[in-house]
């Protein structure tokens, strides 16, 4: 640490300091306020768009069978309101008898989603849909996507019924029992004994 003699020679070292490191001190500076600023404004901005997304979104929800605005609504949002915008959308085609339509909502949905714990519902509801089209191999690769977890059981049931329409009673069984080895809702299993049931007779 350097000692200086008299207070002049310290305001001396510290004008030298500036003179030598003044430029890169005022460009630290700003860059410093610069990206306070440009943060803020991201964040506010980000804000804006989800509370807009929002709005946007409980519109399409409340008006639902309004298919031309909910798909308006869907391929200009490339996030989750636009996923939980195509499976509702999907809901009314399944409703309507359409299931071409909520196929491919929740095709879109399947693609665009980024959250990993909604995957396995939206390949559910695919599979249903896909056994409702006659399409038994194709839910077949679609429930292999759910291999654990808490949707399991639910595949497996899926999984049993899509079997059983393809003539494949072992496997059937077979499935039926893994959905309830995996502790499904008091309900499911309920019916899966039933099934399993009917397969005995």
């Amino acid at each position: 640490m350097q000692v200086y003699n008299s207070e002049e020679e310290q305001v001396e070292a510290v004008k030298g300091f500036f003179r030598e490191n003044g430029k890169a001190i005022a460009v630290g500076v700003i860059l410093g306020v610069g990206g306070l600023f440009g943060w803020r404004y991201w964040q506010s901005h980000q804000h804006e768009t989800n509370t807009t997304a929002s709005m946007s979104f409980d519109q399409v929800v409340a008006h639902a069978d309004n298919a031309a605005n909910a798909s308006a609504f869907i391929q200009a949002n490339d996030n989750s309101y636009g996923v939980f915008a195509a499976l509702s959308q999907a809901q009314q085609w399944v409703d309507k008898g359409d299931f071409a339509k909520a196929k491919e909502q929740l095709l879109w949905a399947q693609s665009h989603t980024k959250d990993d714990n909604l995957l396995p519902a939206i390949a559910l509801r695919l599979a249903r849909v896909q056994v409702q089209e006659k399409q038994f191999d194709d839910a077949l690769k679609t429930l292999d996507s759910v291999q654990k977890g808490s949707w399991f059981a639910q595949a497996q049931a899926i999984r049993g019924d899509v079997l059983v329409n393809k003539g494949d009673v072992k496997g059937a069984r077979e499935a039926y029992s893994q959905a309830i080895e995996a502790n499904p809702s008091p309900m499911l299993k309920e019916m899966l004994n039933i099934k399993l049931n009917n397969l005995a007779a």
